[in-house]
């Protein structure tokens, strides 16, 4: 791959042309360097670009060249950052998450990088679907893939980032949205809510790894040649209690993101007792934690820890209302995580 500092240097005097698409002219620049040094690309100038649907943040774009004898063509992948990300996380610390995934040979590699973006590798798998998740194959795959990630020795402090974030996106609500919101989600009680929660939940002997943090189907990529997985894009990871990931995991059972309403959530479709238990005997299975009451433990850990995830995600849908553009209810998302939350609340903690 090409230095990102060689793919910045491209003249401006030969600026590729495009059959489609509108980036970023810096986008363009280095995704010209970036073909300049495939040998079998035919014209570095000439590309096609296909928008990806489905993102909730940012745009994704797929780029395809043509390339010599018929050969497959050659494929990179440009993310374009979405408005106001840098409300919910540090894209450096992202970057550096993104490169040592990379490295650790878990996700795509970083081939370049624009002001409003970066260009991955393009991998030659499929996002998987929502029904994708209640497949009981997939899922066992899922879940020895994220027992894998939670293992991953990964830079940064190894404590619990997810009760300082749910502060943090407090603040960050109260302070953009208008007072009848903050009314109707009882915003100025929310950190209070969070300190409640923090009490009950955590314990001192709770396992806490690196986690993905926002594990929907959208981010976890079946590869068409071995059928294995690759959980992709890393904006929210951080060290977490590993029974949140897998509760958060089971929270986005209920949401579909491809349909004429992605907002709307199904609860129907959360998973039963059954298919919880299923999916933690296998999470466990990879390390020998077979024991009955570890998967007892961990079952009721997981349930409890929902309550943070819907917290955390209305939170985020509150915000996003407000700095975000990409078509997509936040608001309505956001009233439907709240509501799971005080349903939950009453059944789980008897409150």
């Amino acid at each position: 791959m090409a230095s990102v500092e060689c793919m910045n240097a491209v003249s401006a005097m030969d600026e590729p042309e495009y059959a489609e698409g509108n980036l970023p002219r810096e986008a363009e620049i280095v995704l010209h360097s970036l073909a300049l040094n495939w040998a079998d690309v035919v014209d570095a100038k000439q590309l096609e670009i296909t928008p990806l649907k489905g993102a909730m943040t940012n745009e994704v774009y797929q780029c395809n060249w043509k390339t010599r004898k018929g050969e497959k063509p050659r494929k990179a992948l440009v993310r374009i950052y979405g408005e106001g990300v840098d409300l919910f996380f540090n894209r450096e610390n992202e970057i550096r998450t993104f490169e040592c995934m990379s490295r650790l040979g878990q996700g795509p590699r970083l081939l370049g990088r624009f002001p409003e973006g970066r260009i991955e590798e393009f991998l030659n798998a499929r996002t998987l679907s929502a029904p994708d998740l209640r497949c009981p194959e997939i899922s066992a795959q899922i879940a020895a893939k994220l027992r894998e990630f939670h293992q991953l020795d990964v830079p940064g402090p190894r404590k619990p980032k997810l009760w300082t974030r749910l502060r943090d996106w407090v603040k960050t609500a109260l302070a953009v949205c208008p007072k009848i919101e903050a009314a109707e989600f009882q915003l100025d009680c929310m950190e209070e809510e969070v300190d409640n929660l923090e009490k009950l939940l955590s314990r001192e002997d709770e396992t806490i790894g690196f986690c993905h943090n926002d594990l929907q189907y959208g981010n976890i990529m079946l590869h068409e040649e071995d059928k294995s997985l690759t959980i992709i894009d890393y904006e929210y990871s951080s060290y977490n209690p590993v029974a949140y990931d897998i509760a958060n995991h089971f929270c986005e059972m209920a949401a579909n993101y491809h349909t004429d309403t992605p907002h709307i959530l199904d609860y129907s479709k959360y998973p039963d007792f059954e298919e919880r238990q299923r999916f933690v005997k296998e999470y466990l299975k990879s390390s020998g934690e077979m024991e009955s009451d570890r998967v007892g433990q961990l079952l009721e850990d997981v349930e409890k820890y929902a309550l943070a995830s819907h917290l955390l995600w209305g939170l985020w849908g509150v915000i996003s209302d407000h700095v975000n553009n990409i078509e997509f209810d936040y608001i309505d998302y956001a009233r439907q995580r709240f509501q799971q939350y005080q349903l939950s609340k009453s059944l789980l903690l008897n409150v």
